[in-house]
């Protein structure tokens, strides 16, 4: 345990801290690719925020204690985690001119994973600081001295007594998802839900305390983090249950830090293909049922499982089978199967042609329509997603719903323009759960439709199609139209006039 590192008090700022890690990815910029050295950065956040913390506390117990050091190290086998003194990110700093700088970094990360085990069980097997994807000896050892000093700078202090009460660490982490969504496209896009429309889903859910919560494919986890935050804010109690599945193995690691670093204990988030492979499953039969399930699944993904989908052992496609190129109803209809049959809802985002493709489409869809579980559909504005400009939408399902109807609201004109990127305010969105909560039609905003008025359309789900935004122009009124042009043309009459006079002037007949 360090005693040398620069204590400040210094408040902190969000921006402060998103500018310095951002600044930090400068240093692979140009030799790594940005979807490889993402994890470096994001890994060594983890690393340096866990260092904070336990330096910080290491300090108080110091203050406290004096020069009881085996005090202070009884005190701090009490902490939510353990941190070896030779895994410290100070530790590390300190011979960061020494070589081998990826193999101490790597040892460091195994450390702490050992150290614990039940928590950060195989977290950082896909990530290796001594890779040769960071170059040779030479290049690899300044590339990670340079990142090491990187995080050494003031501005990322984060120690708790600096920080506050701020979510620092977990906005640090979308602020870069973030930013790697928008500067690499679709890939980054599929994990990365805008802040707004998680917390319009989780608000939506309205989580309760000891709801088992799901979303089988959670990306880095904070839909998840929002639902349980709001059991926390409404009802003072950790009393819940996190569940999460995720296919890509380093966003799959990045979510169990996540959980780590916002002491989301009560939790289990599993790696693995959610529709050819799931793994949240109530003994080896059946799969485990929550509720409540929400999920960003990716858009229409072309190679989704089709091949095994009418052997399911689950049974989750016995409404249809979905086509095979577009695999947003086996997100649907894996999500609808996981609803608990009491207290199950659920909350899906999704592109438009979900709520009319036909064919196979169709006929889920109506079969969903039919057996009343779907409940209120959100048109969100375009341009809201990282990697897509396209339009999506929210569906909401129930398990037990107050009637048979089914609520449309177009929210599509309301937010603010953010560099070419739409955001959803506050107002927006208290305005989208006003209206879900009042479940009442509004003149050009949401309509209530009875399931008559679904069949009549064909079970298409097009929002136009039920709400009518349509502004009538106002009546042109011809005869003050006629009038103006009679005044316009005297004008110009006399214009032609002044014009003649001056040519005759000038020598021109």
């Amino acid at each position: 345990m360090t005693d040398n590192e620069p204590m400040t008090d210094t408040p902190i700022s969000q921006d402060d801290i998103n500018a310095a890690v951002w600044a930090a990815c400068d240093t692979f910029r140009g030799t790594v690719d940005s979807s490889i050295y993402k994890d470096y950065v994001l890994t060594m956040l983890f690393l340096k925020y866990l260092s904070d913390v336990w330096q910080d506390h290491y300090d108080q117990y110091k203050k406290q204690f004096g020069d009881k050091q085996e005090l202070i190290e009884e005190m701090l086998k009490n902490e939510r985690f353990v941190l070896p003194p030779s895994a410290s990110f100070y530790a590390l700093h300190t011979k960061r001119h020494e070589p081998g700088n990826g193999e101490r970094i790597d040892k460091a990360l195994h450390a702490i994973e050992d150290a614990n085990i039940t928590k950060l069980r195989d977290v950082f097997q896909d990530i290796s600081f001594n890779s040769n994807k960071l170059g040779d000896e030479q290049q690899k050892n300044d590339i990670l001295r340079h990142l090491l000093e990187d995080f050494a700078k003031p501005e990322l202090n984060l120690r708790p007594s600096r920080v506050g009460t701020l979510d620092i660490i977990g906005n640090a982490y979308e602020f870069l998802i973030k930013n790697f969504a928008s500067t690499s496209g679709k890939k980054a896009g599929e994990f990365y839900t805008p802040p707004e429309v998680s917390s319009l889903m989780a608000r939506l859910m309205d989580p309760k305390e000891g709801d088992e919560i799901c979303d089988p494919t959670c990306g880095s986890g904070s839909l998840l983090m929002k639902c349980g935050r709001l059991v926390r804010e409404h009802f003072g109690s950790r009393k819940y249950a996190l569940f999460g599945q995720e296919a890509i193995g380093s966003t799959w690691a990045l979510a169990k830090m996540n959980m780590f670093l916002h002491g989301e204990d009560n939790h289990r988030v599993e790696w693995g293909d959610t529709i050819r492979n799931p793994k949240l499953l109530d003994g080896d039969a059946a799969l485990k049922h929550f509720d409540i399930v929400v999920a960003n699944p990716p858009f229409s993904l072309e190679k989704w499982g089709f091949e095994n989908a009418d052997k399911d052992k689950f049974s989750r496609f016995r409404r249809g089978v979905p086509p095979r190129t577009k695999g947003d109803y086996a997100f649907i209809l894996h999500m609808v199967e996981t609803m608990k049959p009491g207290s199950g809802r659920m909350a899906v985002v999704v592109p438009h042609g979900v709520l009319f493709r036909g064919a196979a489409e169709g006929k889920i869809r109506k079969k969903l329509i039919d057996e009343n579980l779907l409940d209120i559909v959100i048109g969100l504005p375009e341009k809201l997603f990282y990697g897509t400009g396209i339009p999506a939408a929210v569906l909401v399902f129930r398990k037990h719903k107050t009637d048979d109807k089914v609520l449309f609201i177009d929210a599509s004109r309301d937010y603010e323009d953010a560099k070419n990127q739409k955001v959803l305010r506050e107002k927006d969105l208290k305005r989208i759960l006003d209206t879900a909560t009042a479940r009442q039609s509004v003149d050009k905003y949401a309509y209530l439709a009875t399931p008559a008025e679904i069949a009549e359309n064909d079970y298409n789900l097009n929002i136009p199609r039920y709400v009518d935004t349509f502004e009538e122009e106002e009546e042109i009124d011809l005869m003050a139209v006629r009038a103006e042009r009679e005044k316009l043309k005297a004008e110009l009459a006399k214009l032609e006039e002044q014009m003649a006079v001056y040519l005759k002037e000038l020598g021109y007949e």
